[in-house]
């Protein structure tokens, strides 16, 4: 396991470095264009010449990959075009947004949509498993937008129980995340529900549940003890890649709703070509991708005795490949002497 971990890490770490590599190449290769988005479109060349230099733009580009990662490494992501301030006290309290707007999601959507598909897939072709069905596919066909109007109109215009807005405006006010959750909740429940469903139906047609049930054990332990963990490996990670989607995937829920979360600072960043921000932004975003992707390697090899035994004799044959390659080592090496020395007697 600490061999998988480690083997992990190192291909994140491999990953975001190519990811950094690519995005300094798009965005900082052409330092005129960059001067031009930094200081706008009616500064003069000698503005733009200074501004080049000032910033160290005028060295080889190796040099100024080097610097640039390094200042990553510490935090410091350079100054906002748009709000002239540091790109790190505008981006964290955004994140921290998304976070509250995530974990309430998540709170809602594990256990209605991991209930809903087990419950479905454990009677397949029922009444139940068909009106769940149907449900989960009609919430997830209707896009975001879709439902941002339709449950504005009905929440706000109509009943008027609920702001329009999510500004937070006044401090943090709780009725202002029900509008977002909601609508992220309708959209992603549903597909969740399905691979939820899909994975249960199929573990409940394994023989060792079959025979589980043929030899007269109560359904509700066959169900807990046999079929549920297996059946939940491949919702899990589902729902890890849910948590890349309510990072960045959220923007016209935010924009809808003029919440002050980080996929409206990416929007607003790309539309107004905020090229620290945009930058750092998409540092954060790969970070958390390939974060919650190595979580998810490690949890499925945790569930899955399969891929753990597999993982396991694999990492003792390796083991036994290097001792029987010293053994031979340690045998010809004492061959050698033994040759030595008779020639040398004789």
């Amino acid at each position: 396991m600490a061999l998988l971990i480690l083997k992990r890490f190192v291909l994140m770490l491999f990953t975001m470095l190519a990811v950094s590599i690519i995005l300094f190449l798009l965005l900082e290769i052409n330092i005129e264009s960059l001067a031009v988005k930094v200081l706008g479109a009616y500064s003069t060349e000698s503005q733009r010449a200074l501004w080049l230099e000032a910033h160290g733009y005028n060295e080889p580009v190796v040099i100024r990959y080097v610097k640039w990662l390094g200042n990553f490494l510490v935090g410091d992501f350079g100054t906002s075009t748009i709000y002239k301030i540091p790109v790190a006290e505008v981006l964290w309290p955004r994140l921290w947004n998304t976070s509250i707007l995530a974990f309430w999601v998540f709170f809602f959507l594990v256990p209605v949509s991991l209930v809903l598909g087990i419950l479905s897939g454990m009677r397949e072709g029922s009444k139940l498993d068909r009106s769940i069905s149907v449900i989960s596919i009609l919430t997830t066909s209707v896009p975001e937008f879709a439902s941002t109007v339709f449950f504005s109109g009905l929440f706000v215009f109509t009943l008027q129980w609920l702001p329009g807005t999510s500004s937070m405006f006044d401090g943090f006010d709780w009725k202002q995340l029900i509008l977002p959750v909601l609508v992220l909740l309708v959209y992603d429940f549903g597909y969740v529900t399905r691979m939820t469903r899909a994975s249960m139906a199929e573990v409940m047609t394994t023989h060792y549940v079959r025979t589980a049930v043929l030899k007269g054990l109560p359904y509700r332990q066959v169900i807990l003890k046999h079929a549920l963990r297996n059946a939940l490996i491949a919702p899990f990670t589902v729902l890890m890649l849910q948590i890349n989607w309510l990072l960045s995937g959220v923007i016209v829920v935010e924009f809808f709703y003029a919440y002050k979360g980080f996929g409206a600072l990416l929007l607003q960043a790309a539309l107004r070509q905020d090229v620290f921000l945009i930058e750092a932004c998409t540092m954060v975003a790969v970070f958390v991708v390939v974060l919650t992707q190595m979580l998810s390697d490690i949890a499925y090899t945790l569930l899955n005795p399969r891929i753990r035994f597999w993982f396991a004799r694999a990492f003792g044959r390796m083991i036994h490949y290097d001792s029987c390659w010293t053994n031979n080592i340690n045998s010809i090496w004492t061959t050698v002497l033994q040759v030595r020395r008779t020639h040398s007697r004789k």
